[in-house]
Formats: C-alpha cells, structure tokens, sequence
C-alpha cells in the first residue's frame, strides 16, 4: 500500500511494525507468527543472546538497541540509543528509558531537546501506550516478550506508520511462561 505525501508530492509505502522487548534468550515461534507479515521489526533491547537477534533478522530487517542484560557481542551489533526515520515519523530508541513524566535520566536531555513523534523503551517488563500530551509524542514499552522476570503475560505489539501517521496499533498476549525456547 502507498500513499502520497502532501508536502513531497512522493508516493511511500506505508509500513507495518512489530515491536517487542526483554526476550533475555527466550524464542517463541509466536513472534514469527505475528510479525511475519511486518516489514519491520523493533527489538527495545534485553535480547539475552545473538541468536534470537539473528532468527528475527531473519523473519524481517531487525533494528534494537541493546538493553542492560545484553552482553558484548550485542552491544557491539546493537547501539544503547537509536534514533531514526520510519516514512515521516522521527523515532527514538532505549531500553532503559522511563515513560511520560518519568523519562530516565540517560535520556531525558535528548527527549526535551528533540521530541521525537515516537519513543520506544524496554526494561520494566511493563506494557504501557501512553500519549505524552506535553511533548506530542507516543510511548510504547511493549512489555515483555521473554520469560525471564516478575511479569505474568508476556506481549508483543505491533503498529502501522502510514505517512507522519500511526494507526492500527493492536496489543499481542501470549500464552504465560511455558511455550518457547532457550537460545544461547
């Protein structure tokens, strides 16, 4: 699908995004199930091991920031920040990053100084889709895809960038902590 960018007068395709966190090792063929027909996937950091990095780049192009657990090999591959453009949206990444209101330190400066439309983070295993009304921005932490942690539903979450727009955004529940597999 294309549409016609009113200030360019250039036809883009609109994209389909799956964004997951905190999968610490853990791989579960339901992420290829549900992020198949994505064309990208967003990882917000915690990988836990290259080989989930790799069987999701495998899927679909992978871009992720590495997350406070992830060990050499990933933060050599991963950066800790990643700020880039998805059509006509300005994205910011970090694991560790806070929610509206409550933006981490580590990331707070860049966040002020130059909100992006939407703000990714990981880290507290947490789902939350918030509007920061202040800064007119999104923020998602797509809670936990993994089975490390105190959480009890692991989710994933997937979402459309349709020009500067994002629409269609649908929360994903997977079944609890007992299907899947280590990788190490």
């Amino acid at each position: 699908m294309y549409y016609l960018c009113a200030k360019t007068k250039a036809f883009f395709p609109m994209k389909r995004i799956g964004i997951l966190s905190d999968t610490h090792s853990f791989w579960d063929e339901k992420y290829a199930e549900y992020f198949g027909e994505c064309d990208e996937i967003w990882h917000a950091g915690d990988f836990g091991s290259l080989q989930v990095a790799d069987r999701l780049s495998a899927l679909r192009p992978l871009r992720g920031v590495c997350g406070n657990c992830d060990g050499q090999d990933l933060r050599l591959r991963f950066p800790e920040v990643l700020r880039f453009r998805c059509e006509e949206v300005e994205v910011l990444m970090k694991h560790i990053g806070g929610y509206p209101g409550h933006y981490d330190f580590s990331i707070r400066r860049q966040i002020y100084s130059r909100p992006p439309q939407l703000f990714i983070s990981g880290h507290s295993h947490i789902l939350r889709v918030m509007n920061d009304r202040n800064l007119h921005l999104l923020h998602i932490n797509p809670g936990a895809a993994g089975m490390q942690g105190f959480h009890t539903v692991r989710t994933l979450v997937r979402l459309t960038i349709d020009g500067a727009g994002m629409r269609d955004l649908e929360v994903i529940e997977l079944a609890g902590k007992s299907a899947g597999s280590l990788t190490r």
